[in-house]
């Protein structure tokens, strides 16, 4: 039996935990990432050892030191162009904050996202944050997590209209909680379309 001719409930209750899974550890794979980043352009290129939040280990004794204040501009510019470059070369629609992308993905494409969206978005945002870029965690993560949901729905075959809930059930594993995404209409701003 085919995991879409399930029963509603049951099929998106196995769709929603591998998918939660998935995205998790997509996740994890760009945190990590993103810590790999900030060692290379920050730890050993200028010298800057990044101060942790109190939640994690941090402490509330920190005095700035930066052995070469001067390269955090370069560090900057540095991860800036790897970053274009490989955005520009590889997957364009990849640019932004990522959110908008995923967001346009369930509303315009029928959820559909390239298979190499995921890895490029989370290759060059980890470069750009990881250069001390200015940007966040959460567009990435958002548009990585709906990427993983298109990329599943691909593999199970799924029509259209469960290609848009799979999306939605990613955008929804950004904020830790699965069941959202599925109610992800109040947040877009239509009604009806799940």
């Amino acid at each position: 039996m085919r995991i879409r001719e399930l029963p509603y409930f049951v099929k998106w209750f196995i769709l929603g935990t591998v998918i939660g899974v998935v995205a998790g550890l997509s996740a994890l794979t760009f945190y990590f990432a993103l810590k790999l980043m900030e060692y290379l352009f920050i730890l050993k290129l200028v010298g800057y050892e990044i101060p942790e939040p109190l939640g994690e280990g941090g402490s509330l004794n920190y005095v700035f030191h930066a052995e070469r204040i001067w390269l955090i501009p370069l560090s900057t510019a540095l991860g800036g162009l790897l970053s274009g470059l490989i955005v520009y070369t590889w997957a364009p629609e990849a640019e932004g904050h990522g959110t908008d992308a995923a967001i346009n993905a369930f509303h315009r494409l029928q959820g559909r996202i390239r298979r190499r969206i995921p890895p490029i978005k989370l290759i060059a945002s980890a470069i750009t944050i990881g250069s001390g870029g200015s940007a966040g965690r959460e567009g990435p993560t958002a548009q990585l997590s709906a990427g993983i949901g298109s990329i599943l729905a691909d593999l199970f075959s799924l029509p259209p209209e469960d290609r848009r809930i799979a999306v939605a059930v990613g955008i929804g594993g950004r904020h830790r909680l699965n069941i959202q995404g599925a109610n992800r209409r109040r947040d877009t701003g239509r009604r009806g379309t799940l």
